[in-house]
């Protein structure tokens, strides 16, 4: 199983339920795969650095997994099929990047702490 880091942007007009629930679309489709998901972030509603779809901002999530290759290919088909989602990118990390998110991770539990 491949490590991997998807980052992905949904529209800003969307309500707090309706990012919820394609938040848990995502997820979903990864766990009924066989995916295994190591962490998941909400980054909230940030100003976007240039325009996409007539939009200045967006709502940011990162998931990080393990899956085997072929889950990746109907993952990103169900990104572009959906419209609440303006702009993804799944990354495969590597052994430094694995110990990098882990260190990122940990820094981020302590500041919750």
């Amino acid at each position: 199983m491949n490590h991997y880091e998807t980052v992905f942007i949904l529209n800003p007009v969307l309500s707090e339920q309706q990012v919820k629930e394609t938040v848990s679309k995502f997820e979903d489709y990864l766990t009924s795969k066989g995916a295994k998901m190591v962490s998941k972030e909400d980054w909230g509603l940030k100003k976007l650095a240039y325009e996409i779809q007539n939009k200045k901002s967006g709502f940011y999530h990162l998931f990080e997994f393990q899956a085997e290759g072929e889950v990746l290919k109907g993952f990103e088909t169900e990104f572009r099929r959906d419209e609440r989602v303006m702009r993804f990118l799944t990354v495969t990390l590597d052994k430094h990047a694995i110990s990098w998110a882990e260190r990122r991770r940990e820094k981020l539990k302590s500041k919750k702490a």
